[in-house]
């Protein structure tokens, strides 16, 4: 890992590099395996990106599972779970694209997020899935995993990276460096 040092007149803000870039390609393309190596068969399977920080990273999770698999039809959607948070009241929000265009209905489905910290956002997108249908079975893929400063049971079933936390630092994926950052 490496460590730097922003100074901001009297802020100092440490940052602490949890994926480089080569790290970070080499981790998405090990989560694209995994999940092909789960799923043979990708006929009853559907990947949803969560808006909007997931997105970037279930496009390339996907992309390499196309790579992978470049005679299947492999169904990709992207779900928006703004009006289904129970954890941002405060102010108005913009509602991102959801973009699933076939039925969940008795489909496996696999979430793709960025972050999983608290677990909201994932009880939002369970919660927003239903609009969709019933599916049979849902899995969580995450690029990071946040580990203890969950407020709902809720793990991943697919893990790029796991840390420890405490609850004043943050997690950023930078997609613009290609990199995973903690502040």
């Amino acid at each position: 890992m490496f460590d730097k040092e922003i100074n901001s007149h009297t802020n100092i803000v440490s940052l602490t590099t949890i994926l480089n870039k080569p790290q970070l390609h080499l981790t998405i393309l090990r989560l694209a395996h995994q999940l092909v190596e789960n799923h043979t068969d990708l006929t009853n399977i559907v990947f949803i990106g969560l808006q909007p920080r997931g997105v970037q990273v279930s496009n390339l999770i996907v992309e390499q599972i196309k790579l992978l698999h470049p005679n299947e039809k492999v169904q990709y959607g992207i779900l928006d779970i703004t009006f289904y948070r129970d954890d941002v009241r405060s102010e108005i929000h913009k509602a991102n694209t959801t973009d699933i265009s076939f039925s969940i209905e008795g489909r496996h489905v696999v979430l793709i997020d960025d972050v999983l910290y608290t677990g909201r956002t994932i009880r939002a997108a369970l919660d927003a899935l239903q609009d969709f249908g019933r599916p049979q079975k849902v899995e969580l893929c995450v690029l990071v995993d946040r580990r203890f400063n969950r407020e709902l049971p809720i793990q991943p079933d697919y893990c790029g990276k796991a840390i420890d936390t405490v609850s004043s630092q943050k997690v950023k994926v930078e997609w613009d460096k290609e990199e995973v950052v903690l502040y």
